[in-house]
């Protein structure tokens, strides 16, 4: 089934990030593709946000590869930075398997550079750009 969500300016941020957690039900292992300023991290914050992470805990793990943040619930919730990667053994470094066979939420930006590593049930979403910078955030499952 094809989904989508039209966010058409950052007042409607938090409540796609809303629908978009309601939407992709026990899916934990997200893959965010989208070009660069697509918006990857901002919507991520907004998940988080809507998990009741603390706003200010959340960063781009660019440098630090993941960066590990507690939801309101008090399960952990991994966001990974995969720019930086250049050879899929510096994922393993860090212990990858570990975070996606954890159970918990595991968003993912940057998938591209890791993609033979990521297990059959991670859910593929797609964030583009539109005209007057709206986006659309994407995946089939």
């Amino acid at each position: 089934m094809h989904h989508e969500i039209i966010i058409r300016n950052l007042s409607e941020l938090d409540s796609a990030a809303r629908q978009f957690l309601k939407e992709i039900g026990n899916h934990s292992l997200v893959a965010f593709y989208a070009p660069m300023g697509a918006g990857k991290t901002t919507f991520t914050t907004a998940i988080c946000k809507a998990l009741g992470v603390r706003e200010d805990a959340v960063s781009s793990p660019t440098f630090a590869i993941v960066n590990e943040y507690r939801a309101a619930s008090g399960e952990p919730v991994y966001h990974f930075d995969f720019y930086r990667i250049t050879k899929e053994a510096e994922a393993l470094d860090i212990g990858l398997y570990e975070y996606l066979d954890s159970g918990s939420l595991c968003l993912m930006e940057w998938p591209e550079n890791i993609e033979s590593l990521l297990p059959e049930e991670t859910l593929n979403v797609s964030i583009s750009v539109g005209p007057g910078g709206t986006r659309t955030v994407s995946w089939d499952d």
